[in-house]
Formats: C-alpha cells, structure tokens, sequence
C-alpha cells in the first residue's frame, strides 16, 4: 500500500517533542534518515532527540559533524525519554535489531511511528509508513521533505545523499532508478556534495590498512 503521508503531516504537525532511533549496527541509511529527518522537524521549530542503541561507528562519525546522535547508555538514560510525544523508529521493523533502545520503545506511552523500506515487520505497536519498493529510508524522509514542505539545505540534503548512495552501491544495485537520480539530483541542489561523502566513505585508508590489502592480494591464487 502507498505511504499515507497526509496522515504523517498530521501526526508531525500535532506534536512537538520527537524521538528518533534506528537500528543497531548503524549504517549509513540508518544515520543519515535519522540526521535528515532531525533536520526536517528541526525546521519545523520541534524538538528532535537522536538516540541509538549503539554509539556512531567511528568511520561514519564524519554524517554527524554537530554529534547530535546520542547512544541509550552512555549519553543518556532511560528516564530520560519520558517526555516525548512521539518515538519515530527509521530503517528497522525488527524488535531485536534495536537493541537497547528497544525497552525504551516498549515502555514509553509516545506515539509510535515506523518509517522503513524493508520487507516484514514486527509488532512494534506503531504507525506504518512502509514503502518496500524504495531503495533506501532516506528516499522516503526525503518524500517526507516534500510532503511537509521543507525546503532542503545542506544539513538535511547531506545526510540523506549518504544514505540513498550507500543503500543503491553508490547506484550500482538493481534497487536504483530513474526515480533515484532525480532523488539524488535534489539532494546536490539541496547541498549534499557527493565528492565530499565519497572521499569520506571510501578514501580514508590508513597506510596499514593499504599494505593490508596488498597482501591479501598478493596470495590471491587462480
């Protein structure tokens, strides 16, 4: 079934304290959905929590510069999530794939809402807005912009290009489109700078992780 979005403005523009969390084992889809859709409410004038159950991996540190991500745990505690109106789980449909934060989300009496692209769910008593043809969930928080009526800047547009490219193999998988492109050509009109989030991603080799390879592939036998 399509996403009901008017049903997610109304959900956005009823509330003011929002919580955001994803899966753990963090990648780039589910960072970058997190930050891109922090910004979007941000701009709204909302309050916006990033929690994860785990902390940011270190090579992926660079998609949060203002270290808005936080981990349940370390940076912040259960009782200290009370008083949101609405815990918005991005990327993951599965109880077990949010770890820690999956007690907060059992336990709080926030609205609940899912924003995901992938196949099969558990029951997280939440509202649905799936779309399992998408190639990543930050296509659909980028749909999200759009229906809300955000215009795009470079703090929004950054994080969801990361997403989108990493989730399409940098759209080398069959998963990209036509639709992809023009998703990715806003986000570079929005600010995202692919050849920033490339060198970031794949070009921050250590010397010893160079030499690493070339000794993997000097065995190599035929």
């Amino acid at each position: 079934m399509p996403i009901n979005w008017p049903r997610f403005v109304e959900i956005v523009q009823s509330h003011h304290r929002f919580l955001l969390t994803s899966h753990v084992r963090p990648d780039c889809d589910a960072l970058g959905s997190e930050l891109g859709m922090a910004g979007i409410l941000g701009s709204l004038g909302k309050q916006v929590r990033i929690v994860n159950g785990q902390a940011t991996p270190p090579n992926l540190a660079f998609i949060d510069p203002q270290q808005k991500i936080q981990a349940i745990g370390q940076d912040v505690q259960l009782d200290d999530l009370h008083d949101v109106e609405v815990i918005m789980v991005l990327d993951t449909s599965a109880w077990a794939q949010l770890g820690p934060m999956a007690e907060v989300v059992r336990t709080s009496k926030a609205h609940k809402v899912l924003m995901d692209h992938h196949v099969g769910e558990d029951d997280l008593n939440a509202e649905l807005f799936k779309d399992t043809t998408a190639e990543a969930t930050g296509r659909l928080v980028f749909q999200s912009a759009q229906h809300l009526k955000v215009p795009l800047t470079p703090e929004i547009a950054t994080p969801l290009f990361a997403a989108v490219a990493t989730d399409t193999g940098w759209f080398r998988f069959a998963s990209t489109t036509a639709e992809t492109y023009r998703v990715a050509a806003s986000l570079i009109e929005g600010g995202a700078s692919p050849p920033s989030i490339y060198r970031e991603l794949y070009e921050q080799d250590s010397l010893g992780r160079v030499k690493l390879r070339g000794r993997i592939l000097e065995r190599v036998e035929v």
